[in-house]
């Protein structure tokens, strides 16, 4: 519809086609009104009933609710209008009837499952609250992108049909290819370090992985979006620097641009930007505070991981962004490097939310025997990974980097209630379709 006007360019005096939803139909006798939604806003539609012809009367007024219309008339101002304009219909075309049984209400006024608006996404997708968080969410994105440009980092994308698994092959999708068996990729890790092994030394990557785990938890998806950094030369604390200014330069985004949605997702007033200079635990401090909280029914010991519960005690205590650093070598994967002058410790760290972990990342082992060495200490053989152990043969240099979990960003950004929310069309174990 070359001549379509967007309801929320609809100046008075002005005769326009504008083309949506039909939001609601409010009758109130001799004069009845159409609410017209489209992506911009919505319009509302006037019926004069006795000064109309009754066929474009019945038309506008007999649609069923959601039925897509096309109306054109003459804008007037209408201050007691939503919008403060209304149309005055010369013409009403139905482009596309909608059921009248509808599976939700889009305009939010009736309550729906969580379930059932994934089944139904299209439907859901259509109330403003929807709309504005993958509004958010494209920002986010969009704000992360530019920020590792910022840092000379090059875009790559790597493959998500792999031979082997990153990490072992218990959270492995296994299919087959072309009589192989072959994997849904895990994580980019691998590829991600061959690339910064390059002249090109600084890269990222936004797109899928895929995680066979039997989680049904509010957090967790099996395809996830991850947000992936490696640098060369790079160390830790460059790569926790890294994720820091990754995460604030969402938040910064968010702020300035989604002003509009914020206001529709009721976060107006309390959406801010967090301080810079995120805290820096050590393991051992973490476990420790997280004890003399007394919220865990058993207190932790040395090489335990961070149970949930625990890391909402400390996040509590923290009150905001913290890093978990000097993680014990043993729980850490094997391409983590441990520090030097203590092997007992890595480099691992993960950047958490005061509800959840949200960054795993480190500082990657780039000696060839320490690395063939760690794979074997994982019960992995080393021969099958030789695309990868053999480019650390060429001049590997140190690198480090971390994977920062899209939708755990938007979660925790929106303060949204199940990860689910922050996806389209969410894979989980009950989850294949739509």
């Amino acid at each position: 519809m070359d001549d379509r006007t967007y309801t929320a360019d609809a100046e008075p005096g002005e005769t326009v086609t504008v083309a949506g939803w039909v939001h609601e139909i409010r009758d109130l006798g001799g004069i009845a009104f159409l609410i017209l939604r489209d992506t911009s806003g919505r319009i509302q539609i006037k019926f004069e009933k006795d000064d109309m012809p009754d066929d474009l009367v019945e038309t506008g007024l007999g649609v069923a609710r959601e039925s897509v219309v096309s109306v054109t008339g003459e804008v007037d101002e209408e201050p007691r209008a939503p919008t403060g304009v209304e149309i005055v219909p010369e013409s009403v075309d139905v482009v596309a009837e909608a059921d009248p049984e509808l599976p939700l209400d889009p305009s939010g006024k009736v309550d729906a499952e969580l379930s059932t608006r994934l089944d139904n996404r299209t439907l859901d997708l259509r109330k403003p609250e929807v709309q504005a968080i993958f509004e958010i969410r494209a920002t986010v994105l969009e704000a992360v992108r530019d920020r590792f440009r910022e840092l000379r980092a090059t875009e790559i994308t790597t493959p998500k049909i792999v031979a082997t698994g990153t990490e072992g092959g218990t959270e492995l999708f296994p299919i087959t290819y072309f009589g192989e068996e072959a994997f849904m990729n895990q994580s980019p890790q691998l590829f991600k370090q061959l690339i910064a092994g390059s002249n090109v030394e600084r890269v990222f990557e936004i797109g899928p992985i895929f995680r066979a785990e039997e989680h049904n938890t509010p957090r967790h998806l099996n395809e996830a979006t991850s947000i992936d950094f490696e640098g060369a030369f790079c160390d830790h604390h460059d790569a926790m620097d890294v994720a820091e200014e990754a995460v604030t330069a969402a938040y910064e985004a968010v702020a300035e641009e989604c002003a509009d949605e914020l206001e529709t997702l009721g976060l107006a007033e309390t959406f801010e930007v967090p301080d810079e200079g995120f805290p820096r635990l050590s393991y051992e401090e973490a476990i420790e505070r997280i004890n003399a909280t007394g919220e865990l029914d058993e207190q932790l010991v040395w090489g335990d991981d961070l149970p949930t519960e625990g890391e909402k005690a400390l996040g509590d205590d923290v009150g905001g962004h913290y890093f978990v650093t000097d993680w014990p070598s043993e729980i850490k994967p094997f391409y983590i490097m441990d520090h030097a002058d203590d092997e007992s410790l890595s480099t691992g760290f993960d950047l958490m939310h005061p509800r959840m972990e949200l960054v795993s990342g480190g500082q990657r082992e780039h000696r060839y025997d320490e690395l063939v060495a760690g794979f074997e200490q994982q019960g992995l053989d080393p021969d099958q990974f030789e695309y990868y152990t053999k480019m650390f043969k060429y001049g590997m240099p140190p690198h480090a980097g971390f994977g920062l979990g899209g939708e755990r960003l938007i979660m925790t950004l929106l303060d949204l209630d199940n990860i689910r929310e922050a996806v389209l069309f969410p894979r989980d174990r009950q989850r294949l379709s739509p």
